[in-house]
């Protein structure tokens, strides 16, 4: 199945916020505090400037949560059950099939503070150069199933691939073939996972020194990582 072309324009960003969050102790996790401002206003932050097509967040439950902090459209789940990101995948390109001139949505998890500024242009440019339809992050040797680009044409396969009780990521990337760019994790992995409070704190604690441009370059008084 050949995708639609890729257009800056054409992208819509999606912050995956609906996991229980078990680690933190329950709760939306990307409304944890780093350093002074939520997880969310940070991965905004780092991701508006890359999607022309605007942000939504794919989160259940009551949006105003989220409105001091977030602006954009809140997408809960439009299938049951709560079947994992996949669902919130599925309900950012349901979205985006709505707005005109948008065909494709990047997702970042909502704990993903320090994304690359070069994030969604990587990924567009290896998606059409290895002319693959979903493009995803890597950095060491792991590899970011949710940290993406998805075309929005593949919607109708995911509905019927979560209504098949198929929640796998990765089973779905693999169906349909994905190109992938690589991050180097030194000084810093800009996919860190922040799952637990110590990971929070230890990422706190490492914001001094390292730049805010998305490189991971130190610069000395200037906050930000990923």
């Amino acid at each position: 199945m050949s995708s639609s072309p890729i257009s800056g324009a054409g992208i819509l960003g999606l912050i995956l916020a609906g996991g229980l969050s078990r680690r933190m102790g329950g709760g939306d996790k990307p409304l944890r505090p780093l350093a002074g401002r939520t997880l969310l206003e940070r991965v905004a932050e780092r991701l508006r400037p890359q999607c022309a097509g605007g942000l939504a967040l794919s989160a259940n439950g009551d949006p105003a949560r989220f409105r001091a902090v977030f602006s954009g459209a809140v997408l809960p789940d439009t299938v049951p059950d709560h079947p994992g990101p996949l669902a919130g995948i599925l309900a950012g390109l349901e979205a985006a099939a709505a707005l005109p001139g948008i065909t494709h949505v990047a997702s970042v998890p909502g704990d993903a503070p320090f994304l690359p500024e070069n994030f969604v242009a990587r990924l567009v440019l290896i998606a059409a150069a290895e002319g693959k339809p979903i493009a995803l992050a890597a950095s060491g040797e792991r590899r970011h199933f949710t940290s993406a680009l998805w075309p929005v044409m593949l919607r109708h396969d995911l509905r019927d691939w979560l209504g098949r009780g198929e929640r796998r990521v990765g089973g779905f990337i693999e169906r349909h073939g994905a190109a992938v760019a690589a991050w180097p994790v030194e000084p810093v992995d800009p996919f860190l996972n922040l799952n637990a409070p110590e990971d929070l704190a230890a990422a706190e604690a490492g914001l001094a020194g390292v730049s805010d441009d998305g490189t991971g370059q130190a610069m000395s008084g200037r906050p930000e990582r990923r």
